[in-house]
């Protein structure tokens, strides 16, 4: 009875050793024809890339004009309040204007004595003319008439000088806006003398900021590039398939996109010796008045127009010190490690130099995940750009 137990325990057994042998060898089996996992993959894209570069630019208004006193004298008024618009020949500043006052009805006293004299000196000449005809007078005596005549009319023609001199310093004491603009802090308060250094001659600006200069400087080389952008400026445009000129951005101090693009309208005559470098100017619109002298910018420039570019999204693109590379799927659906040489940067993409060919289907996503010859299912999907701003 012992014996049965004992063979039907080691059959139970045996039975039990064999399921567990199929199990393994299914579970072995499933897992040797597992899948290949699927990885997105993008196709290069071919577009035209405007290549940019980025310069450090200053803002001044298209006219800033320094209102000086052009005369000496107490400040007697201002006129406009401070940081507003003003108008042109609008009053901003008052001098008291006694003692050029004075100075006017001095003049005007002179201009009167003048023409009295020369009253009295064409009454003379009148008188002596006649008689020195009839042999009368001596023609000394009509000589020395002429002669206080002439010397009347040149006296009176000095005095008009004079009061005319003393009138436009009197109206140096009042100070008008030469352009419509914003004015800025002043400089003198009422009270102050003014006109005299080490005194406030300077006494505030004017700027015209409904369109902006930036200036800034390239070197030599790039310099070269943006001038013939200018003088072959038809040319340039042929080049794009849009038919766009070249464009000039700025981007502000908070990093954001000026809405408004500019164009280069000077370039300096010389390169700086010493610096190797050329100023350039360019304008800007404000209509907003976003805008000040003074500002620092980042101007970006473009320097060169790439038709019909290689481009592939950043992310897809491994970078170590310097050198990159993208993983690939070719033909036999095996992941490839290729080398790349990038050109430049556009929006969020790479510009391609070299080490692709345009066909190739590049990992996307799951970079870490994927290594050289692994087999996968690729799953082509369609990058959509993150940035709005050619930059």
């Amino acid at each position: 009875m012992k014996q049965e137990k004992f063979y039907f325990i080691k059959i139970n057994t045996l039975y039990a050793l064999i399921i567990v042998l199929i199990i393994a060898g299914c579970n072995k089996q499933q897992q040797s024809v597992a899948p290949p996992p699927e990885i997105p993959v993008v196709n290069i894209q071919r577009q035209d890339v405007p290549v940019y570069s980025d310069f450090i630019g200053q803002i001044y208004g298209f006219q800033d004009i320094v209102i000086n006193a052009r005369v000496e004298g107490f400040l007697d008024d201002i006129h406009f309040k401070e940081g507003t618009k003003v108008t042109k020949g609008q009053l901003l500043y008052t001098i008291d204007p006694q003692q050029y006052q004075a100075r006017v009805a001095a003049q005007m006293s002179g201009v009167a004595e003048a023409k009295t004299m020369l009253a009295k000196a064409q009454s003379d000449l009148n008188r002596i003319r006649p008689l020195a005809e009839n042999n009368a007078v001596s023609k000394s005596d009509l000589d020395a008439a002429v002669a206080q005549f002439e010397a009347a009319q040149a006296g009176l023609e000095a005095a008009k000088a004079n009061l005319e001199s003393a009138q436009i310093e009197l109206s140096y004491t009042k100070i008008k806006s030469p352009i419509n603009g914003i004015i800025g802090k002043t400089q003198a308060k009422v009270g102050d003398f003014v006109g005299r250094s080490p005194n406030p001659v300077m006494l505030n600006a004017v700027s015209n900021i409904e369109t902006v200069l930036v200036e800034f400087f390239l070197t030599e080389a790039e310099y070269l590039t943006i001038a013939k952008e200018v003088i072959e400026k038809e040319g340039r445009i042929q080049k794009r398939s849009s038919g766009e000129k070249a464009k000039i951005k700025m981007i502000l101090a908070d990093g954001m996109d000026y809405p408004y693009e500019g164009e280069i309208n000077f370039i300096d005559r010389e390169v700086n010796s010493s610096t190797g470098s050329i100023l350039i100017q360019a304008t800007f619109p404000n209509p907003d008045k976003l805008l000040r002298p003074g500002q620092f910018a980042r101007v970006v420039v473009e320097m060169d127009f790439i038709k019909n570019a290689m481009t592939i999204p950043q992310m897809a693109v491994n970078e170590v010190q310097g050198a990159f590379n993208v993983f690939i799927v070719n033909d036999s659906s095996q992941i490839q490690l290729l080398p790349i040489k990038v050109q430049t940067t556009y929006k969020d993409y790479y510009v391609i130099k070299s080490g692709l060919n345009g066909n190739e289907k590049i990992v996307i996503e799951g970079l870490q995940k994927v290594k050289p010859g692994m087999m996968v299912k690729p799953e082509e999907t369609v990058y959509q750009s993150k940035m709005s701003v050619s930059k």
